[in-house]
């Protein structure tokens, strides 16, 4: 059997990380900016990561949700506690596009509405309403393309209230940045419209956070610039640091009921266990704090590179956008800096590092663009 071949590769075979290094089966050392999507949060092999699963592995891995489970629990109280959300309630499922299902899911059966108004470049997930409200046709299969969804320009009040008005929309759902889409921030004044409108309309405000969220904006949460409060908010990639983790963080406006959402691997007890050491490696060693500082620095050091057209991001999210097509300049970073860099598009590079880098390693960056971009 062969696999299903939808992935486009690098030629590199990686076999070991620490920190915020990745080493192939060559022996090359790579300076990761990229996390795998966003996911290494704490950084590659944690001691306390790799100690704190392992001592669980040695416990109990995995047992279904129809028994109790304590980690489940703490987990809660740790994530409310950092994150500024100690009443809400937390769902736990396995990855982003399932937060963002049952958020959906969750919306709907609280409003008892059924279109969902999303936003232009904007990415949820691949299922099947996920990826209905995602702005990519090149993905939505037939069979996802049933779901009543709206998808309006960001940053349009105008045209959000006048679909708002028309009482059928069970939840607006817009990320706390905008990461496939080219790492766009939405204003903050357009996000406090938008929990008004909401308000106003009892419609759902769901915050994708999945990718802007657990710390990497330098807030917990993205949407805390805004200083708003939605009623959802979805949660994934670095809250397990490379473990299979995802949640839904729900207000205590909503009423929970048997059966009303389920899952069979999430919040196992492995599970609990990644999330819960992410949690503490947070707190301790003040991630949050160092992806604001490391940020601003890496930001402010890339606007001064007079080849590169724009610098977008807060923290450690970062979209440097070009007017040439950027494949070459990565292409030179990954083979002749040993760089790791992600991608949105044909012209901008995105960067989503472990918030554990130092100013030290953001610079390495700097420097490298600076002769790749002297050469062209």
């Amino acid at each position: 059997m062969d696999l299903f071949n939808v992935y486009p590769l690098l030629d590199i075979e990686p076999v070991k990380a620490e920190g915020f290094y990745v080493f192939d089966s060559n022996g090359n050392k790579y300076l990761d900016l990229y996390g795998g999507h966003a996911v290494i949060s704490v950084g590659h092999s944690h001691p306390v990561y790799v100690k704190q699963i392992s001592k669980q592995l040695k416990k109990i891995g995995f047992y279904s949700n129809s028994v109790q489970n304590p980690l489940q629990k703490e987990l809660a109280k740790k994530l409310g506690r950092l994150s500024g959300y100690p009443d809400y309630s937390l769902f736990l499922c396995n990855s982003g596009a399932e937060a963002n299902e049952n958020a959906l899911k969750l919306a709907s059966f609280h409003t008892e509405k059924e279109r969902v108004i999303a936003f232009e470049r904007g990415f949820h997930g691949r299922t099947s309403a996920a990826v209905a409200v995602t702005d990519n046709p090149n993905i939505v299969a037939p069979v996802n393309g049933n779901h009543e969804v709206t998808i309006l320009p960001l940053g349009d009040v105008d045209a959000l209230e006048i679909e708002l008005r028309k009482d059928d929309v069970c939840a607006v759902i817009i990320e706390g940045i905008q990461g496939i889409g080219g790492i766009h921030i939405p204003d903050p004044e357009f996000l406090k419209l938008v929990q008004q409108l909401c308000k106003v309309h009892n419609t759902v405000l769901i915050l994708d956070e999945i990718q802007s969220g657990y710390g990497r904006s330098g807030k917990f949460f993205a949407h805390q610039y805004a200083e708003i409060q939605p009623d959802v908010i979805t949660v994934a990639k670095g809250m397990g640091n490379g473990f299979p983790v995802g949640g839904v963080l729900i207000s205590p406006e909503f009423e929970a009921s048997f059966g009303l959402l389920g899952t069979t691997f999430g919040g196992n007890h492995l599970a609990c266990a990644a999330a819960t050491s992410v949690l503490n490696i947070m707190k301790e060693e003040a991630l949050v704090e160092n992806a604001a500082k490391v940020g601003e620095y890496l930001i402010d050091e890339l606007k001064k590179i007079p080849e590169i057209k724009e610098v977008r991001g807060v923290g450690l999210m970062i979209g440097i956008e070009f007017d040439q097509e950027i494949a070459p300049i990565r292409k030179d970073l990954l083979n002749e800096h040993f760089i790791f860099t992600g991608v949105s598009g044909k012209h901008v590079i995105r960067l989503l590092p472990p918030l554990s880098i130092t100013e030290a390693e953001a610079h390495r960056l700097v420097v490298a663009l600076k002769l790749i971009l002297s050469k062209k």
